[in-house]
């Protein structure tokens, strides 16, 4: 895992990594990804970034979305820090919370949820989106992960004008369905399940863990159980009828029970690292249990203690681009940026499509002050971009290459498109005009700091001088 720009460095909960794109057009609600403590203090949530467990509930949440006949490949996994139970499936996006994840017991339980989410969309329930937009929601997500978050500490600037978009999250909890919507969904959902030739029962034991939920007051209730109402009688029709599927008895294979696991052994590592170190005692010898205790000691500022189990768990799997990325962030964050060059670029090596482990390498490579680094570091970033161009911590950090590289015109464009990705189109407005002025004209980079002025509440002022430079219709402007 990785984490974004400007958050605070090792007193944080996670180290830093870009949000993402969010919740403008969301139907539901809610995702998972491990983030800064600023977030968290404020509305005990966080947005997370991280490959490995992306790759993970990508894989549970794809034989779900094939059989209701939905791409995987254009769905974004989004994931959400936070003790609360929720999920949410809207267009283009997949979100789960933290909490959700670490209090299902099995992949079947999760891909249960996930489809009763989707039976939401395959109901035509996602018109709630539409009332999302009306409350007023907007996208703030940087692209986060757990492996940048030393890179910033100090930039508090950009934390805060992440925090201030972070309440928006309170208002998902006032769009709820109806005990009748409810009903059409667990339906929904337990035909998508039978097409993929999975087990309904993950769905009504998820839901039968949590029947204590009825009789609790509206307030003291999870968010989940408040947007989506639970009833014993709904339970008990839905267990009637996934008990008559062809796949009820069927189980989750070992290989899905081990990667569930692992996600939630990181998780916890990340997220409670005191608990980490009980939950996972010395005495589990296990995978899981060894790199929760390492993600929990590098946590608790025990980095070497963490290293060495690292190294432990690279002899058994040299070829975890997981654990490359892990010991490099260790390393980077504690100082010891040299050393973090080598892991960081194995992991790249073993997952080249990764945008977040290139990342990571980009920004160790500019922080050696070697100019043949600052090159390839840059060039790093720039393919990071080509494979996810909405991440703003990239852009942070390639703003940062040009300046070192006295590239003023790319180092204030690369600004500006930071700040278009994270929400705050005033600062982009700004940056872009000032790139204008020292980009050549006609350029696609001209071009691009053009679009990000058109796109970011342009002022009067702006919009005068684009059409006395030609760049837009003067007849535009009034």
């Amino acid at each position: 895992m990785a984490s974004p720009l400007p958050f605070p460095p090792r007193n944080s909960s996670f180290g830093p990594r870009a949000f993402r794109r969010l919740i403008g057009r969301l139907a539901l609600a809610v995702s998972l990804a491990v983030t800064p403590v600023a977030a968290q203090a404020q509305q005990g949530m966080s947005l997370i970034r991280d490959t490995e467990i992306e790759a993970i509930l990508k894989a549970d949440s794809k034989p779900i979305l094939e059989a209701a006949g939905i791409n995987p490949d254009s769905i974004e996994i989004l994931i959400i820090g936070s003790r609360e139970l929720n999920a949410f499936a809207g267009p283009g996006r997949m979100g789960f919370f933290t909490g959700l994840i670490l209090e299902s017991e099995n992949p079947n339980q999760l891909q249960g949820v996930i489809a009763h989410e989707v039976g939401h969309l395959a109901a035509g329930h996602s018109a709630r989106s539409g009332d999302m937009q009306r409350v007023g929601l907007q996208p703030f997500l940087l692209t986060m992960g757990l492996g940048v978050l030393a890179a910033f500490a100090g930039a508090g600037d950009a934390a805060i004008a992440l925090m201030s978009s972070a309440n928006q999250f309170g208002t998902l909890a006032v769009l709820g369905y109806s005990r009748e919507q409810e009903s059409r969904a667990d339906q929904a959902g337990l035909t998508i399940l039978d097409r993929a030739g999975l087990s309904g029962r993950g769905l009504v034991e998820f839901f039968d863990n949590f029947r204590y939920q009825e009789v609790f007051q509206e307030a003291r209730r999870y968010a989940y159980f408040r947007s989506h109402p639970l009833s014993s009688d709904r339970i008990d029709t839905l267990r009637r009828k996934a008990e008559t599927l062809p796949d009820w008895e069927k189980v989750d294979s070992e290989e899905a029970m081990e990667r569930h696991r692992i996600m939630q052994a990181k998780l916890q590592g990340f997220l409670n690292p005191q608990r980490a170190i009980v939950e996972y005692s010395e005495t589990d010898t296990s995978y899981p249990a060894r790199y929760a205790r390492a993600i929990a000691y590098y946590q608790m500022k025990e980095p070497d203690r963490a290293l060495r189990l690292i190294d432990a768990l690279l002899t058994e799997q040299p070829e975890n681009a997981y654990l490359w990325e892990l010991k490099g962030q260790i390393l980077f964050e504690f100082g010891r940026t040299r050393e973090a060059e080598a892991p960081q670029r194995r992991s790249v090596e073993l997952m080249p499509e990764a945008p977040l482990l290139r990342v990571n390498l980009g920004q160790t490579l500019i922080a050696m002050n070697d100019d043949a680094k600052l090159e390839e570091g840059v060039n790093e970033l720039k393919r990071a971009l080509t494979l996810e161009n909405d991440n703003a911590v990239a852009w942070r950090l390639l703003a940062e290459g040009y300046d070192r590289r006295g590239e003023d015109g790319s180092a204030r464009l690369a600004t500006a498109e930071y700040n278009f990705h994270i929400g705050n189109r005033q600062q982009a407005r700004v940056f872009a005009m000032r790139a204008r002025d020292q980009l050549t004209r006609d350029t696609p980079e001209w071009r691009r700091a053009t679009d990000i002025v058109l796109t970011s509440n342009p002022s009067r002022e702006d919009l005068r001088e684009l059409a006395q430079e030609g760049a837009i219709a003067s007849g535009s402007v009034r």
